[in-house]
């Protein structure tokens, strides 16, 4: 999904549910006085103006407004008026008789009716099917942003008409049958290859699979005050680069390595020096002064040849070649000269490990930054997190997050933000729910949604790479849930780097390559 902001008057960075976005219009009209008509009147002339840029490579192009009964519909039809008012041949299919209208939809019916422009009313199954058979650009105003469960009926019939059908879409401030929420699609959806949305990016646009459904997006400012998204009650963000950047402490040119702080990475086991090698080479990449990658023994010398930047210590190991709970004495010495500790990749499973993992969470003084196995041996002892005083961040992928908090994975993805949210008021530690579209959440509900990253990002090694980035972040004095934020976008947006290359070949340890190129000075 590509996405740009209609007006150069604010740059809006958070993203709001459905029911934020009501707050925002209902508190627009009341509190500031601005008229619901000149909101619809503002929105409709936006999706009329993208049409027209549309009609431009497709000039005499046939233009058809499916509009339903709601605000939606209100806007197709300010859409159709001026639309017609220019000239173009424009036709409205209405599901739903005139009288059926309310408020500002209704007041705008009239004036399009009025106005004579071309319109069915009533339309059903059969007639909305041949109307889009014929048409060569949809607007798409059939449902809105407060839809709840399945599309059914008409509503439904005309979503999958219009999918079927070779024309150009472009959806009315969401593709009909995504929910504005979690992104998810109800049944059916509507695929735009643009989607004109108002006042502010909804977080079901921002989230999969509803961001693929609506192709380039754009943010159009219908006068709704920048001051209601910057007023707490908002609580997603979209991370940008300006953002990222001010989350970062400035790094003065007269530091040293002492200033840049100091990591200790614990991961490794037999079979995985990969992970434990990506963890600390990040680490070392994203600006950290000291890296320490503490591993089982047998595995020193490997680890060693793969990790020039960073200085190995060999730890006490179990049978199988993985971190024995008989370390935790040493790396509780280590931990207290580290800023951060970096535990869990590659660590595996084994109940020697496990014991290690639950005594290393409760007794390291220092940040934590716990990812895969680290979390997968915490599984049933999320209060251990919870206990700890010390800043705690947690990466999970939807799978290790169930399985910390008894969820299903289903459950997870069914509503990424708010699983983010309950780990991380269940646990106290800023998590970051990885996929795509990352999820960071704070306790207290706050989260930023990250937009950088591809599809070439499904691969082995990559959350090692983002373990090690965050880690170094917090060393180099960020806040937690800064570090984590701005740790997934620059770990994205190497990722999108690498990607220029090609993405289906992209490798986890491309971004150490590419990392540099992201990261500001």
């Amino acid at each position: 999904m590509k996405w740009s902001w209609g007006s150069k008057t604010g740059f809006w960075t958070c993203s709001v549910t459905a029911d934020e976005m009501r707050r925002m219009d209902a508190a627009t009209v009341e509190k500031y006085g601005v008229p619901g008509m000149v909101l619809m009147e503002n929105a409709g002339r936006a999706v009329a103006e993208a049409v027209g840029e549309m009609l431009l490579q497709h000039p005499g192009a046939e233009v058809l407004i499916i509009c339903g009964k709601g605000n939606n519909g209100g806007d197709g039809l300010v859409a159709a008026r001026h639309l017609s008012n220019r000239g173009v041949p424009v036709q409205v299919a209405l599901l739903a008789d005139g009288s059926e209208l309310q408020g500002n939809a209704a007041a705008n019916f009239r004036i399009a009716h009025n106005m004579g422009v071309r319109m069915t009313q009533n339309v059903d199954e059969d007639a909305v099917r041949v109307q889009v058979s014929r048409a060569d650009i949809i607007v798409d105003a059939i449902l809105g942003i407060g839809i709840s469960g399945e599309v059914h009926g008409l509503p439904r019939a005309a979503i999958e008409a219009v999918t079927a059908s070779k024309a150009r879409v472009l959806a009315v401030d969401i593709p009909s049958g995504i929910n504005a929420d979690t992104g998810a699609v109800s049944g059916v959806a509507t695929q735009a290859e643009r989607t004109v949305t108002f006042g502010a990016m909804k977080l079901g646009q921002a989230l999969h699979p509803g961001a693929e459904h609506c192709g380039e997006l754009t943010v159009i400012d219908i006068t709704i005050p920048k001051s209601l998204t910057n007023s707490g009650t908002v609580k997603a963000n979209l991370v940008t680069d300006a953002m990222a950047r001010e989350m970062l402490p400035p790094r003065s040119p007269a530091m040293h390595k002492g200033d840049a702080g100091r990591v200790l990475v614990l991961a490794g086991s037999t079979g995985m020096t990969g992970a434990a090698a990506l963890c600390a080479q990040a680490a070392t990449r994203a600006g950290a002064g000291l890296v320490y990658l503490g591993c089982p023994q047998s595995l020193n010398g490997i680890l060693e040849e793969k990790c020039t930047e960073a200085m190995t210590v060999p730890l006490a190991e179990t049978p199988e070649g993985s971190l024995s709970q008989e370390c935790l004495t040493e790396v509780l010495g280590l931990s207290a000269r580290s800023e951060v500790v970096a535990l869990g990749p590659g660590l595996s499973q084994s109940p020697d490990t496990a014991t290690f993992v639950q005594q290393a969470v409760k007794s390291i003084p220092t940040a934590l930054v716990i990812d895969a196995d680290g979390l997968n041996c915490l599984a049933g002892h999320a209060g251990t997190l919870a206990e700890r005083s010390a800043p705690t961040v947690i990466t999970p992928h939807p799978g290790e997050l169930g399985r910390l908090l008894d969820m299903t994975v289903d459950g997870v993805q069914e509503n990424r933000v708010d699983a983010a949210r309950r780990a991380a008021e269940a646990t106290g530690a800023v998590v970051v729910l990885k996929g795509a579209a990352t999820v960071t959440a704070e306790p207290g509900g706050e989260v930023w949604v990250n937009r950088t990253g591809n599809s070439g990002m499904a691969g082995g090694g990559m959350g090692d790479v983002l373990t090690g980035i965050i880690a170094a972040f917090l060393a180099g004095g960020a806040e937690p849930v800064s570090a984590a934020a701005a740790g997934v976008y620059y770990h994205g947006l190497a990722a999108d780097i690498a990607a220029q290359e090609g993405k289906r070949g992209l490798i986890a340890g491309d971004l150490l390559w590419s990392l540099q190129e992201a990261l500001p000075d």
